[in-house]
């Protein structure tokens, strides 16, 4: 119906305006938010309809110098007289807490995450009754996994009701319904200890990690969730079920993970042969099983029994801190004094190219855009009942499997493989943005016969 034309807020940020702009009737407006009794920001006020963007934001800044000076509790919207929930408060001692929900909560570096994470926990229901414990002590990534999707569903169009306690998200939006439950994958754990990961030092063990050693991780609790059967709910059996998971394995496992996902999903592995003019050959070859150290599981989920009630496995390495970190310098969040740099690796959409691209991207620079569907990987089942249309998640990157295990994607010009984000504190932020000029968005491709190695200077430039 509208289209948001500008942001503002009243100091201190607990009155909101949004100028906007009718689709239809080409005239201006704007909506005053303000906190409810649970500290979430919903509209308070409309301002009348106007001719010209100037006269519109006039009215618009009127109201929102009234809803500024009312008492808070003229705000409040009369369904809901629960108390607001305090996420960040430590509810036990430091060594309980999880290192990243400390360093979340006491960084002047992760401040933009802080600050975007607290509004949008608000409207967050906590279905368990535990998130807060959880997300400060024992389930800090699971959490952050659940909130990322959240953002996710919401940016995608979707109301998310709870009138249904499973599965986790049931979601209904212009195209119909869509229910999705999230999954994590931990650490192996024996005797109360924390089993490392095997070693990826070499090309060979690399291999191995990613051809079975990470299918049996993914395939445990993906299969433990599908003997759970959601789909024989009645809210649930006439629409797209999805599982979404996300590798929490190991520190930074999931730079390298997604390929052994969607080996394990499809059951197939692929290789890669170049013809007499250059064109790029791919080859699939049918896998049965994955074996590691006396653990054998059956590849391809999509074959197995029930999982034709699972229209798709949607997943995603960008669904961590730093996501929300990025998106928090994006929306003016936390302190000033943060410079975020994120590198990493893309899709090169060359039809022969058999290397990503790389890029490196100043987040704070004028220009850089990101939303949180970025880098969401959906993966079609091919032998789903209800099979899940592209566009009912648009802007992630889609991924159909043959009945020969040719693969075909379909990802947006930019769709990220792998990022790293680095954040540097403090620093005076115009002051880089002027030097670096426009050199704050590099992206470039490396050959294979290339001998290039980057090297990080002190002043974190790149050579």
């Amino acid at each position: 119906m509208f289209e948001e034309l500008a942001y503002f807020e009243v100091a201190g940020g607990d009155v909101i305006g949004i100028a906007t702009k009718d689709i239809t009737d080409q005239d201006f407006g704007g909506i005053v938010l303000a906190k409810d009794q649970r500290l979430r920001f919903r509209g308070v006020s409309v301002t009348e309809f106007r001719p010209t963007p100037e006269e519109a934001k006039i009215s618009l800044f009127a109201r929102m110098r009234e809803a500024a000076q009312a008492r808070a509790e003229d705000h409040y919207q009369g369904d809901d007289d629960r108390d607001p929930i305090d996420f960040f408060t430590h509810l036990r001692k430091e060594k309980r807490l999880h290192p990243s929900f400390m360093q979340l909560t006491t960084a002047e570096g992760y401040s933009p995450a802080r600050e975007i994470i607290e509004p949008m926990m608000r409207w967050y229901e906590d279905a368990d009754g535990n998130f807060v414990e959880q997300f400060q002590t024992t389930a800090f990534d699971q959490r952050i996994w659940e909130l990322y999707l959240f953002a996710m569903l919401i940016e995608a169009g979707y109301d998310l009701t709870r009138e249904h306690n499973i599965p986790d998200f049931c979601c209904s939006g212009l195209l119909g319904q869509l229910f999705i439950e999230a999954v994590t994958v931990g650490s192996t754990v024996e005797k109360g200890q924390v089993v490392p990961p095997p070693p990826v030092e070499t090309p060979d063990e690399m291999d191995r990690y990613l051809a079975d050693y990470m299918p049996i991780k993914f395939g445990s609790p993906l299969y433990t969730k599908l003997r759970k059967k959601y789909w024989e709910q009645p809210h649930v059996n006439k629409a797209p079920f999805v599982l979404a998971v996300a590798d929490f394995s190991a520190p930074m496992s999931m730079m390298h993970s997604q390929s052994a996902l969607e080996r394990y999903l499809f059951g197939y592995k692929h290789t890669t042969n170049v013809d007499e003019e250059g064109n790029l050959i791919i080859v699939p070859e049918r896998i049965e099983q994955h074996h590691w150290e006396g653990k054998t599981i059956p590849s391809g989920f999509f074959r197995l029994s029930d999982a034709e009630n699972v229209s798709a496995v949607i997943s995603s390495n960008a669904g961590t801190i730093s996501k929300f970190n990025r998106l928090g310098v994006l929306g003016k969040f936390g302190s000033k004094r943060v410079l975020v740099i994120r590198k990493g690796t893309m899709v090169d959409h060359n039809p022969n190219a058999r290397h990503p691209k790389f890029f490196k991207v100043i987040v704070n620079a004028a220009g850089y855009a990101e939303d949180w569907i970025e880098g969401l990987n959906v993966y079609h089942n091919p032998n789903a009942n209800i099979p899940l249309p592209r566009e009912m998640l648009p802007g992630a990157a889609h991924h159909f499997c043959n009945d020969s295990g040719q693969v075909t994607s379909y990802t947006p010009e930019f769709h990220p493989f792998t990022s790293i984000t680095e954040n540097f504190v403090p620093v005076d932020v115009d002051q880089v943005l002027e030097e670096v000029g426009e050199k704050t968005h590099m992206v470039w491709t490396l050959k294979p016969d290339d001998n290039i190695r980057l090297r990080e200077d002190e002043d974190h430039s790149t050579k």
